[in-house]
Order: C-alpha cells, then structure tokens, then sequence
C-alpha cells in the first residue's frame, strides 16, 4: 500500500464525477442483512438506507449522512464468496466490459442499469479476482474519504503483479509504477497521475481457500480498539495490528467472514 486517501477531502467536500479507473465505491453481498448491517453500524457508525434492488435488497451505508459503501442480500440458494468489491470508474461499461472480456476477464453480471443511479457489471480478472465497473448518473458513489468509516485504499492480492497488472492497465488505461525491490512484488495504479489502488504479489502466501482478490482497507480511527471492538462483535481478527510506513494496519473478517482491512492513519 502505498497511498490512503481518496478523492474527497479528509473535511468530506463535494466529491465530482471520478476519473476512468478510479475506485468509487465498495459494495458487499450478505445472507443475513439485518445482522450486518448491526454489525457495521457498531463498528463504523453506519446508518442504512434503501439503494437500487436489481439484484435484490440493497442498502446504502450513510456516514454523517453521506453514502459510503453497499451492502447487499444474497438469495439462500447462493452460495458465493462473502467479499468485499470494489467498483472501478468508467464512462461506458459496456465498452469497458468488453474490453474485459477482450483481455481474458469474465463478466459475471451486467452490464445493466441500477435504477436512475447508474449502469454497473461485475467481473473478474483472468486470476479470478472479483470486480465492479460503474458507469455513474445520478449516484457518484462514496461521498466521503479520509475520516474514520471510509474506505481508504484498495489492493489486490494476487500471486505475481506482472500479467495481472497488464489486464488492469488495458481495460481502465492506469498507469503502472512498480516498486522495485528483489522481494517485494506491488504495482502501483495511476489514473491521471494519482495512485488509486495497488497489485500485491504474494506468491504461495495466498489464501488457498480464497486465490486472488480485492482487499479494501477502511480507515479506523484506533486500530487496536476496532480490532476488540470486531472480536466483541462476532468478527475475527486474521492479522494483528501492525506498524507500517503508511500508519497502523491490522486484517479482519465480520461475522459472515468478508475480510477487509481497518488503517489509522498517522495523524
């Protein structure tokens, strides 16, 4: 990781329509909704409101009144991956899953329309890491960064950067910088000259039980209190708290086993 802040102020300004490969919003598919929205909203604050219901019940996370992530219900008969997704910008997801699907990705969902906010799909990459596109109208996607239950990076984790990183950077037009380094595999993604998300080759270090996926970091106030605060509440702590050169860092599940990651930031 090398960068943690997203495109509105840490003061929660106006945020514009997002550059073309831009993450915009993070979204989750749940079974029990109730239960996760409670368990988000003790850890993060989060009130809930009605979102667009193509795929079924849909919830918009609210901080302060401003949207901030998805959450979804899964139909009982399903039974996918619990995940954290990240939703990439683009002007035309039609054109942008195509090109997808050109590169050796798979589009899963979509492209269809999400009421009057938007045109989204759901893919993956040719490893396997799951993804959203999304064409904004009247939903811009997260309306705030850089305060305490915001979404503040996205990584993926992935078992090397290099062919990997080419899918990304033909399908949303990033540019690359990797860190160079004998044993540290990462990329990082520029999208008109700013980092937006990064590539993380981890090698045999991957999950077997989960292969290549997206990590959304959330920034937390006090990382080792959320980290009681997610045992306290059904989650599990899956990497303690932890020093780094980006502020403190720790890896966690809720109780439905989505993992994501909880940052605070230096002050």
């Amino acid at each position: 990781m090398t960068e943690v802040r997203g495109s509105a102020g840490p003061n929660g300004g106006a945020h514009a329509r997002r550059a073309p490969g831009t993450p915009c919003w993070v979204s989750l598919m749940v079974h029990d909704l109730t239960a996760t929205e409670e368990f988000y909203e003790a850890l993060f604050g989060w009130e809930f409101q009605p979102g667009p219901q193509q795929l079924g019940p849909y919830v918009r996370a609210l901080l302060d009144g401003r949207e901030v992530a998805g959450i979804g219900q899964l139909s009982p008969d399903l039974h996918l991956p619990i995940a954290w997704t990240p939703y990439f910008a683009s002007q035309d997801v039609d054109q942008t899953a195509e090109t997808a699907r050109l590169c050796g990705g798979t589009v899963g969902v979509g492209p269809l329309d999400a009421a009057e906010a938007g045109r989204m799909a759901i893919g993956s990459d040719p490893s396997g890491a799951v993804f959203g596109i999304w064409q904004a109208s009247a939903h811009l996607g997260t309306a705030v960064t850089g305060v305490p239950g915001t979404p503040a990076w996205n990584e993926l984790l992935t078992f090397e950067t290099a062919g990997v990183a080419k899918f990304y950077e033909a399908v949303f037009g990033y540019e690359e910088e990797p860190v160079v380094s004998a044993d540290f595999d990462y990329v990082t993604l520029h999208a008109e000259g700013r980092p937006v998300a990064g590539i993380h080759g981890v090698g045999l270090a991957l999950p077997r039980d989960r292969g290549p996926h997206w990590l959304t970091y959330f920034e937390v106030a006090d990382a080792d209190a959320a980290l009681r605060e997610v045992a306290g509440l059904g989650g599990r702590v899956l990497r303690p708290a932890r020093d780094s050169a980006h502020g403190r860092v720790a890896t966690v599940a809720d109780p439905e086993g989505a993992v994501f990651s909880v940052i605070e930031s230096p002050r």
